[in-house]
């Protein structure tokens, strides 16, 4: 029987269950997963929100699948007052370096939004002395770093970066380290995908 997870994974914590020196990982969340349980996808160190977790590893692939477009929206603080130019920019795709060779992103969905009410704290607060501006980018990929890749090659660092949906699984009220049980069904249909 497979089981199905959301949480919220924290700043400064690894998508991974395997332990490293002085790293948090997926298994220190207070929460006693099944056995051969894996995030589905990966947000990078410095990011947070919203992973999937499964011991099904058929839906890893399903949701991988190229022809399988699965959005991914993006809550982005990035340094610096965004333009309307830089924007477009990243919504017509634009060039990252990926694995030493230039990289052209997929077209995406990109607004400058107000600061996200109720946001969770973090150990490392963004400087509110920082002129920022919040922006919502909406994928349908997921390359390595590829969010803060696509902001610096328009200016902007990123500052703070939260996965708040995948489809229409949404991250909503969760608290950074919260993990919620989600049935196969409601998953699947979230995810628009057919169930086995």
């Amino acid at each position: 029987m497979y089981s199905y997870f959301i949480i919220y994974k924290p700043y400064k914590m690894l998508s991974q269950f395997v332990h490293m020196p002085k790293k948090k990982v997926l298994a220190d969340l207070d929460y006693n997963f099944p056995e051969g349980t894996n995030a589905l996808g990966r947000l990078d160190e410095n990011s947070e929100g919203l992973l999937i977790l499964s011991n099904n590893k058929q839906l890893t692939h399903l949701l991988l699948k190229p022809e399988n477009l699965h959005t991914r929206v993006y809550w982005v603080q990035v340094h610096g007052k965004v333009s309307t130019e830089a924007l477009q920019k990243l919504e017509h795709g634009i060039t990252i370096r990926m694995h030493k060779e230039d990289y052209f992103t997929k077209p995406c969905k990109a607004r400058v939004i107000d600061t996200p009410g109720n946001l969770a704290q973090r150990g490392h607060p963004v400087s509110e002395d920082k002129i920022t501006t919040w922006i919502e980018l909406i994928l349908t990929e997921g390359k390595f770093h590829q969010v803060r890749k696509m902001t610096a090659a328009v200016g902007h660092q990123t500052m703070r970066l939260i996965r708040v949906a995948i489809e229409d699984v949404l991250l909503l009220d969760m608290k950074p380290g919260e993990v919620r049980e989600i049935k196969q069904e409601e998953l699947y249909g979230k995810l628009k995908i057919a169930l086995p």
